[in-house]
């Protein structure tokens, strides 16, 4: 068989997991979003014009989980059986977890990564116009730590 020196950037393919044995799968993902004070306390206040910010975010999460498959073009579609939101309000940020449950034969983390993303960008979109500056810019407004905490397979 010949030796390949390089992998032909045009070959993509699905993992084959048929094989695996489907067990009950979990993973939390977590990240955070910075904002201006001003705009924390009106997200806390429920006075934001586009409406409840972490509830509609909350919801757009829960979305996000269930169309990962359809986003992320390698991921298989998998049997979602929960997704738990939260969010934990600090003085310069917002934590945003997401912990996903499946019975499958792949992982959730990417469906917990992809929720997470969905809920801190949900949350950016609905506060843009207070974040911006005089120039239209978000010099305060970033989404950081967006990583995997916990996987587990039983």
């Amino acid at each position: 068989m010949p030796e390949f020196t390089h992998i032909a950037e045009d070959r993509v393919r699905m993992v084959d997991v048929g094989e695996k044995d489907e067990l009950r799968r979990l993973a939390v993902a977590t990240g955070r979003i910075y904002l201006r004070r001003e705009t924390l306390a009106a997200i806390q206040d429920g006075t934001v014009v586009k409406g409840n910010v972490l509830a509609t975010a909350r919801v757009a999460a829960t979305l996000a989980v269930k169309d990962t498959f359809r986003l992320i073009p390698m991921c298989h579609a998998i049997p979602v059986t929960s997704v738990e939101v939260d969010f934990d309000q600090k003085e310069e940020y917002i934590a945003a977890s997401v912990r996903v449950r499946s019975v499958g034969k792949t992982g959730v983390e990417m469906e917990a990564l992809t929720g997470v993303s969905v809920a801190l960008l949900t949350i950016w979109d609905m506060v843009k116009s207070a974040e911006k500056d005089e120039r239209g810019q978000y010099p305060v407004t970033r989404i950081e730590a967006i990583r995997v905490i916990l996987k587990e397979k039983c």
